[in-house]
């Protein structure tokens, strides 16, 4: 099969045609697929819901139809989907209560195992116009991998790291589709770059291939270059695939480019980072005693929480911007307040105000970051500020 569209640096790949079919003739094979299929929501017309007109129509596509037809569709197109995966790779599936259970009972039929139902939970979904429901604000993933036997990649580690050194849990809560990710257009059923980033770091290492054939206006192809893999996108609509190609010229600019990889690795509810300045006979006593402290408040005597304080983790303490060591909290979003005098009482010199901010942490296990970050800031540089834990981590 001839390419739609192939990039220049050849990891981004795009052909126009049926799901299935262009499937069964690409050549080679992938380590991960991801795939949005229709989820036959619409109908062909508008309704009056509580005194608002709603379309349900967004496509030809995704027209309502019975439920045999919709479960010989997934079987088509999950059966082309099994003939290039690899043995060791996984399969991801979006979904709603009306296709995923046809989605995840023709993966168990062809031979996948399931392996997670993960429940997308939008932190900024709108309220659901009928008043007959509760609230619709969530989306369904099935993860699922070759086979029972063969062992499949999933980088548990980093996970951990992003959710704080917790175990990831199955409900994610990630904001929905964002105006910098459509400057150039949007599919009506766009999906965030923020949940393809976490799909995407989960199951696949640096330099692998993942295909989409629901490929959209590409929003995985877009998150997989911007995280080193390549990407093979298939889609029957020509307007949607030139929409790709654009989003793909865009990220080729590469201050764009780091744009995106920040805007769609932040994370709302990320754990987060007490970075702090301390002199080094400072620094060196705080580690001793697993204590860190900052001025609490302003000029006036005020109390400044910053937001984000209820997600701090992690301590790092550094001397101008240097010799950085990364400690965790013994208590999440936790801290006291002290006075001069308490903290004089533990051996501390502190001069420049009345109350402090005193975290403790666990000093006996320092964390090894896995992300050169330069902290030098000019005057900056000796202020105490929460910055979001990837920012030490790595992400790739």
């Amino acid at each position: 099969m001839e390419p739609y569209f192939e990039s220049n640096d050849k990891q981004f790949e795009l052909y126009k045609g049926d799901a299935a079919d262009c499937l069964n003739n690409i050549g080679g094979k992938c380590d991960m697929i991801f795939a949005d299929p229709p989820y036959f929501l619409s109908r062909g017309y508008s309704s009056k819901i509580n005194g608002e007109w709603k379309s349900f129509e967004k496509g030809e596509w995704d027209r309502v139809t019975s439920l045999e037809k919709i479960n010989a569709f997934n079987r088509r197109w999950l059966s082309a989907c099994r003939n290039v995966l690899k043995e060791s790779g996984t399969i991801w599936v979006c979904g709603t209560y009306h296709n995923i259970f046809s989605v995840a009972t023709c993966l168990v039929e062809l031979g996948f195992k399931v392996l997670n139902i993960i429940v997308w939970q939008k932190s900024d979904a709108k309220p659901t116009l009928s008043r007959n429901y509760f609230n619709f604000t969530t989306e369904y993933l099935v993860w699922a991998r070759y086979d029972e036997k063969t062992t499949h990649y999933f980088n548990c580690d980093l996970m951990e790291q992003l959710n704080g050194g917790a175990r990831m849990g199955d409900v994610w809560r990630i904001p929905f589709v964002s105006a910098w990710e459509m400057r150039q257009g949007q599919h009506p059923t766009q999906k965030p770059l923020r949940l393809l980033h976490r799909i995407i770091l989960s199951s696949t290492r640096d330099g692998e291939t993942i295909i989409d054939p629901f490929a959209g206006s590409c929003t995985t192809g877009i998150a997989a270059n911007l995280l080193g893999r390549n990407y093979i996108g298939i889609d029957q609509s020509k307007e949607f695939l030139d929409l790709g190609i654009k989003r793909k010229h865009e990220i080729e600019n590469e201050e764009v480019a780091a744009v995106f990889l920040k805007k769609m690795s932040e994370n709302p509810e990320e754990v987060m980072v007490m970075v702090n300045h301390a002199r080094p006979d400072l620094r060196k006593k705080m580690i001793e005693k697993g204590i860190c402290y900052l001025r609490a408040g302003d000029s006036k005597g005020s109390l400044l929480v910053t937001p984000g304080f209820e997600r701090l983790q992690y301590v790092l303490l550094h001397t101008n911007g240097e010799n950085c060591q990364l400690f965790k909290l013994k208590t999440r979003g936790h801290f006291q307040i002290w006075t001069r005098e308490t903290l004089q009482q533990y051996g501390f010199e502190p001069r420049s105000s009345s109350y402090y901010v005193v975290l403790h942490f666990d000093a006996t296990r320092p964390i090894a970051m896995k992300k050169n970050t330069d902290l030098h800031e000019d005057k900056y540089t000796f202020k105490a500020k929460i910055r979001p834990l990837s920012d030490f981590m790595g992400i790739k």
